[in-house]
């Protein structure tokens, strides 16, 4: 019983982060968990690059 309760919780979590994935996607981010994906270009991310 325990191992399908944790296996339901894992299957749960990989959903919630599979939506959030898609749902930021769909509003263009290109880098996403990045602080500035809101702002990053459509083709390419510059936010992470070494100066």
């Amino acid at each position: 019983m325990t191992d399908l309760i944790v296996g339901l919780i894992v299957v749960v979590m990989v959903g919630v982060a599979l939506l959030y994935i898609r749902n930021e996607k769909k509003k263009g981010a290109v880098c996403i968990g990045c602080p500035h994906a809101g702002t990053c270009g459509k083709s390419k991310c510059d936010c992470h690059t070494e100066q």
